[in-house]
């Protein structure tokens, strides 16, 4: 059994330096932390906050995200898909979230909101009535990925194939809906 740390509040620390004690970490809050590169692996988070913190490729194996916010944050390359699966929860405002995997997740009513998703990995994840509030998705991945009820009115650089993914009740622009048909080469005016 991991030891329980408490609505403790983390600042400017460098864990590349020192790290992180494994433990289950519990409506804690860590501003302006880097993990660059860390060892985050069996590392429970419960309803905590990371504001201006860079994780970029830290190790996720079997990490624990539950009810967590990411506000400004550097996620470039972060293999979600390692996390522990149960009851994985999480929003991202401000983020950089490029080249990150989140294939095969259950991410249903998950927010995105004013982040980069450029080269993201959502092939086969379930995003059902996410929010995807003016985010950049210039060459992220959607394949045989569950769209369904999914908000991209603001989003923008969206084009993925429109066949290989479940759309029913999406919510499009007409400024982004050229995307969807850009497989097609037909040419909108």
């Amino acid at each position: 059994m991991l030891p329980l740390i408490l609505d403790k509040t983390f600042s400017n620390q460098d864990f590349t330096k020192t790290s992180l004690d494994k433990a289950e970490y519990d409506n804690c809050t860590f501003m302006g932390c880097n993990f660059e590169d860390c060892y985050l692996s069996a590392i429970q988070f419960i309803e905590c906050e990371f504001i201006n913190c860079n994780l970029t490729n830290s190790k996720l194996k079997e990490t624990t995200f539950k009810d967590v916010n990411f506000t400004e944050c550097k996620l470039v390359g972060m293999p979600f898909y390692e996390c522990n699966l149960f009851l994985f929860s999480v929003t991202f405002s401000l983020c950089n979230l490029g080249l990150a995997v989140f294939n095969n997740l259950k991410l249903k009513s998950t927010t995105f909101k004013d982040s980069s998703l450029q080269q993201t990995d959502f092939a086969e994840a379930d995003l059902t009535q996410s929010t995807f509030d003016n985010c950049n998705l210039q060459d992220a991945i959607f394949e045989n990925t569950i769209l369904e009820a999914a908000d991209f009115r603001t989003a923008y650089n969206i084009n993925f194939n429109p066949n290989v993914n479940k759309l029913k009740g999406a919510k499009f622009s007409k400024s982004n809906i050229e995307g969807l048909l850009s497989m097609h080469q037909i040419v909108i005016e």
